[in-house]
């Protein structure tokens, strides 16, 4: 007679190889960045040297500095537009589904698409490329999921409480700010988190929509022109670094969503 624990075995195995699949390479390449030697097929001793070389480079430097920029810059636009969009199709009394589906449309399609549509956009305009065409090309890729995230705190909100401000006498900016504000605050705050990790990782369209020169290059694309000579031990550990940057504002926006959730 088999036991719960031996019938569930299999399925901990298959588990235990997909996650083995996923992220063995990722700590792989976590381990080779703190390789002296900085080869993948010999361990010669820990050193933290090639994080080190890191902050010598002034190319990488440049880059790191751009992505910041457009990642603060996308973040704060995308945040208060989003919630703005959140707001209204959430308050809406009849509901559009052409509408929903063109809001959450960047969400979607492939980023190939968007990032050609983008730069088609501009080219037409004859806008020049540059950090800017980032930011902008980056606010309408985060859009869609910071209003994700708000609107489904949106679902379980009390709008007694707004009624009740407004019976009270409190104006509509002050019933916003004192009342609707404060309770979207932690999804607010976990779909910026979420709109800064996707601008920092962003590659595609960070690729079609910068212009020519170092004066628009982030992090993504100077890894791209860097493993296009092989790969180094500076790029594990830049690598690591971004991912881990990336895996803690993930991690606090999740926690966030859970926290409101409750």
């Amino acid at each position: 007679m088999r036991t719960a624990h031996s019938s569930r075995l299999p399925g901990r195995l298959i588990l235990a190889g997909v996650f083995g699949f996923l992220y063995l390479p990722i700590a792989v390449l976590v381990g080779l960045s703190f390789n002296e030697a900085g080869l993948p097929t010999s361990w010669s001793g820990f050193s933290l040297k090639w994080y080190a070389a890191l902050a010598g480079n002034h190319e990488i430097l440049g880059a790191a500095w751009n992505t910041l920029v457009v990642a603060i810059f996308a973040t704060l636009i995308s945040t208060a537009l989003g919630t703005l969009l959140a707001l209204g199709m959430e308050t809406r009394r009849r509901k559009s589904t052409g509408l929903e589906a063109l809001a959450f449309a960047p969400m979607v399609i492939p980023d190939i698409v968007l990032a050609v549509a983008l730069l088609t956009f501009f080219s037409l305009l004859n806008v020049t490329l540059g950090l800017h065409t980032i930011i902008i090309s980056h606010v309408i890729f985060d859009l869609a999921f910071v209003s994700s995230v708000v609107r489904a705190r949106l679902k379980h909100f009390d709008y007694s409480i707004v009624e009740a401000s407004r019976d009270l006498g409190a104006s509509g900016w002050t019933t916003f700010w004192r009342v609707t504000f404060p309770v979207l605050l932690p999804a607010i705050v976990a779909g910026g988190l979420l709109a800064f990790t996707l601008s920092v990782d962003e590659f595609i369209i960070a690729f079609f929509t910068a212009g020519a020169g170092r004066s628009s290059i982030t992090l993504p694309i100077q890894i791209y022109s860097m493993i296009r000579f092989g790969i180094t031990p500076e790029i594990n550990a830049l690598a690591t670094i971004v991912m881990g940057v990336s895996a803690l504002a993930l991690l606090v926006s999740q926690w966030l969503n859970k926290e409101q959730m409750q």
